[in-house]
């Protein structure tokens, strides 16, 4: 138990280092998208719901999607900083996974209200 606290909290660390030292840097805009990411592919799922460019088995995999992002209940605590949006991340990811391949990276793109590089990176590793 004690190793996986040390973690636990090294993580934390290294992610509030990465925030603040962006935020030394005078990189507000990327601190913001760090600290800014999950609530984005929130309203990036909500946009794309409504979507009629998105298919509609597509569709409900981003209601799902999005009732796990908006979901108290996680399998990793949310008030964990660092780790507790692991899991959110991890869904996210393979919804967009799955989204850029049936309705493709344009349509992404249009709903994305956060930073344009953000998106593009996003969708590099999701494979677009």
């Amino acid at each position: 138990m004690r190793p996986l606290v040390i973690g636990v909290l090294a993580l934390v660390a290294i992610w509030l280092i990465a925030v603040l030292v962006l935020l030394w840097m005078g990189r507000r805009s990327i601190a913001r998208e760090l600290i800014t990411l999950l609530p984005n592919l929130l309203r990036l799922f909500r946009g794309l719901i409504g979507d009629p460019r998105v298919p509609r088995g597509s569709k409900a995999l981003l209601i799902f999607g999005a009732a796990w992002l908006a979901s108290p209940i996680d399998l990793i605590p949310e008030f964990i900083p660092g780790l507790g949006p692991i899991d959110d991340a991890v869904v996210a990811a393979l919804v967009l996974r799955h989204l850029v391949k049936r309705a493709g990276p344009d349509v992404v793109r249009d709903h994305w209200q956060g930073d344009p590089r953000t998106i593009g990176l996003i969708l590099r590793a999701a494979g677009a």
